[in-house]
């Protein structure tokens, strides 16, 4: 459960500046799942990429993972609108900068960022140790529709987290 949790928490892609803040706003599960639909190809191959010397030749994310963020990509277009306003909402009242900087950016522009974070984040939070436990997660993963994926890592999240207020990090889940 720890490493689902892990490859959840490295499919929000705005965690890292979010642990900064003292009081951030939270996102919805909708929010989440989106944030996360948009994020997993990126993820996904990133992943394959930092476990690619650590896994064996037939592991499923050096013989399916291109494949597998290639299928998911595909629903980054109807993710992006919700994962923007959330990238937006999180950086709101926190970095008031980076909210007029993501308000003001072109959406090209600001996709690309977002995906250099979820790179960044899985070459900083994924231990090489891990790689195998992630590749078998991915590899279960792999047969559901990206919008199946997202839900169930937003789900994982919530039920995972202790207290009244679901948290990822300091990053608080809504409950509505």
């Amino acid at each position: 459960m720890r490493t689902f949790v892990l490859f959840a928490a490295a499919a929000l892609i705005a965690a890292p500046q979010i642990a900064a803040a003292a009081e951030p706003a939270c996102l919805t599960p909708r929010e989440v799942s989106a944030v996360t639909a948009f994020a997993l190809p990126g993820l996904i191959t990133a992943t394959a990429q930092r476990c690619a010397t650590t896994l064996p030749a037939g592991a499923f994310l050096r013989t399916n993972g291109q494949q597998m963020a290639q299928r998911y990509a595909l629903r980054k277009p109807a993710a992006w609108p919700e994962t923007k306003a959330a990238l937006i909402k999180l950086s709101s009242g926190t970095n008031d900068q980076a909210a007029n900087l993501f308000k003001t950016l072109p959406d090209d522009t600001l996709q690309q960022l977002a995906d250099t974070m979820v790179s960044g984040v899985v070459s900083d939070k994924i231990p090489a140790s891990r790689c195998d436990t992630i590749n078998q997660v991915i590899a279960l993963l792999s047969p559901l529709p990206p919008e199946n994926t997202a839900e169930l890592i937003a789900l994982t999240v919530g039920l995972v987290s202790k207290g009244d207020t679901p948290k990822l990090g300091k990053l608080a889940i809504c409950k509505a």
